[in-house]
């Protein structure tokens, strides 16, 4: 697979879509049950291993274990940043209007995404891209 920033950010960008997908189904799912912190928790965290998991290998074209510790570690931190953005922009949102509807919530946690995602990428690319 070829190692160029252009085609690592069309895969990672496919992989992040998915992400982005699942967690916003996962996050609407336990809204309700969890209330918006420990959903945004419980989401951000089972969707971040597995786009480092797969971005290792689709985006990144690392195979085996070899590493595999120290890019969980990289990706765990990226999530802790992601979590930080999602859970601040909540709280931010929470303390400005203490019920607001989910069009807006959900409004507030893609913008805290996207950042996440640029911190993600850039965390990754540096743990992997040129470590083969």
């Amino acid at each position: 697979m070829p190692q160029g920033l252009f085609s690592q950010l069309l895969r990672f960008g496919g992989v992040g879509v998915l992400s982005t997908l699942a967690y916003f189904v996962l996050y609407l799912a336990l809204r309700d049950l969890t209330g918006p912190q420990a959903a945004n928790l419980v989401a951000l965290l089972l969707t971040a291993v597995a786009n480092t998991a797969v971005n290792r290998r689709l985006t990144f074209g690392v195979r085996g274990s070899e590493g595999a510790l120290r890019h969980h570690a990289g990706g765990l931190v990226a999530f802790l940043v992601g979590l930080g953005l999602t859970s601040g922009s909540l709280w931010v949102l929470h303390s400005v209007s203490p019920d607001p509807n989910r069009a807006i919530e959900v409004a507030a946690l893609v913008v805290a995404n996207a950042v996440s995602t640029l911190v993600r990428f850039l965390a990754l690319r540096q743990l992997m891209a040129h470590r083969r």
